[in-house]
């Protein structure tokens, strides 16, 4: 069973910063592309960010390139995290966001339909 648990949203001005975490068991994720989707009311879910299973790779929707980064950290018997850092936020990126498992390891998966498991999503909302 795989479980992704996303922390770290909450409220914030426009301008300020965040950083989201997703929290997986080593051996579910270890292996695999990660990424970040978001959902704004009444929007469809949209791609935010992915890294290759490695962290060597990544990749940004043009919306947010600059502002946020996505890493992750591996350590053997421990869990695996993925992170968001999310800077210079605007009102725009108040979405609830979603860390997803790539179906594949290599390359940073773009479409939703590469993504085999998701989290139950975190809040982010920016005011102005």
């Amino acid at each position: 069973q795989v479980q992704l648990v996303e922390s770290g949203g909450g409220l914030v001005q426009a301008g300020g910063s965040l950083r989201l975490s997703c929290a997986a068991s080593r051996r579910t994720i270890s292996d695999y592309g990660l990424g970040w989707f978001r959902q704004a009311p009444g929007k469809e879910r949209e791609f935010v960010a992915s890294i290759s299973w490695n962290g060597e790779a990544t990749y940004y929707s043009d919306s947010v390139k600059g502002r946020f980064t996505i890493s992750r950290i591996s350590r053997d018997n421990a869990k695996n995290m993925l992170y968001l850092q999310m800077n210079n936020l605007k009102p725009e990126d108040t979405a609830v966001y979603y860390c997803a498992k790539a179906r594949r390891a290599w390359g940073t998966p773009v479409a939703e339909a590469e993504y085999a498991y998701w989290g139950q999503g975190t809040q982010v909302t920016v005011s102005t």
